[in-house]
């Protein structure tokens, strides 16, 4: 509703600067030139909005370009080769400790054997040794020969059971040592896992942070070309200033006639001496008033102006015919 309004004013003010163009002598091109190629307030609103936009759009490229160069300093090749170089020593001692660990561990099951192999030799060992002794306590003590026998093997048994229990105890050793060997390699497995899923997300999240960084440059740079093209089609003229022309035959001022040949100098159609002055002053009146346009350096006057040039040519010629009837 508001364009229809407008565009309904500027054909009334269009109007009302060719009328006051022809009554002042000037070309309708020119006074129509003027009027059109003024911007409108709304116009000259968006044009103001298109400019804003433009250069938030700016602002927001240069930010994004700020964060794309931060960026690319965080996962710069060094740095991202330097990650790398970390994350396959760490992968290296995950994979051989977690090996060595799994082979240690195949050999628990065979030292536990050992160890059980061990116990029942010593619990043999320990009831021969009991027996001997039960027997020994039997035997009285007047039969010397059968007493120094038993004692022998007494003291054979007591020995073997000696040689059981170091023996269980070293299978023990073994099996504690290849323990704590596991629990350490274990716990060297889970360290460099722990840094190596760190040096990966690291790397890993750098280089989303590139690519997400690069994405937002470049919609940056998109929305940045079409707020400046939408910002250089608000600020072009609407309808471009005509080149002057010669003014149409029909528009131009047609020079001043001669009296017709019938009619005497001061016969009744002859214009009267103070109507010529007063075209005379109504003439020198428009020129003087063209004259202070033309040194304002104004060369497309406004609707309102050419109004009033007219308004005084008019108000002139008024005045000198009412000197033609009076002098009557």
């Amino acid at each position: 509703m508001n364009d229809i309004l407008a565009r309904r004013a500027r054909r009334a003010t269009v109007g009302i600067a060719l009328s006051a163009a022809l009554v002042a002598g000037i070309a309708p091109a020119t006074a129509i030139a003027a009027e059109t190629s003024a911007p409108t307030g709304a116009v000259a609103l968006q044009t103001e909005d298109a400019a804003a936009a433009k250069e938030k759009a700016y602002a927001a490229m240069q930010e994004a370009l700020k964060n794309l160069e931060a960026a690319k300093d965080a996962a710069s090749p060094e740095k991202i080769a330097e990650i790398d170089t970390k994350i396959a020593i760490f992968q290296k001692n995950y994979d051989t400790n977690l090996a060595r660990a799994a082979i240690y561990k195949e050999s628990l099951p065979t030292m536990q054997a050992d160890i059980d192999a061990a116990q029942s030799e010593c619990d043999k060992a320990h009831n021969r040794t009991r027996d001997l002794e039960a027997e020994l306590n039997k035997i009285p003590h007047t039969d010397y020969e059968t007493r120094w026998q038993l004692e022998l093997a007494i003291m054979d048994a007591q020995e073997q059971e000696s040689r059981c229990e170091d023996k269980l105890e070293h299978c023990r050793m073994r099996l504690e040592s290849q323990k704590s060997l596991i629990y350490f390699l274990e716990s060297e497995v889970e360290f460099n896992k722990t840094h190596l899923d760190g040096e990966t997300a690291k790397r890993d999240a750098l280089l989303d942070n590139l690519k997400k960084a690069q994405a937002a440059y470049d919609d940056a740079c998109k929305a940045y070309e079409e707020a400046k093209a939408a910002a250089d089609t608000a600020t072009s003229p609407e309808i471009t200033k005509p080149t002057e022309t010669t003014p149409p035959s029909g528009s131009a001022q047609p020079a001043e006639t001669a009296q017709p040949a019938s009619s005497p100098v001061t016969g009744k159609d002859a214009a009267p001496s103070s109507a010529k002055q007063a075209n005379t002053s109504n003439s020198k009146q428009a020129n003087t008033t063209a004259g202070k346009l033309a040194n304002t350096g104004d060369t497309t006057p406004s609707a309102i102006a050419l109004a009033g040039i007219a308004a005084a040519g008019l108000g002139i010629t008024a005045a000198g015919v009412r000197r033609i009837k009076n002098s009557r």
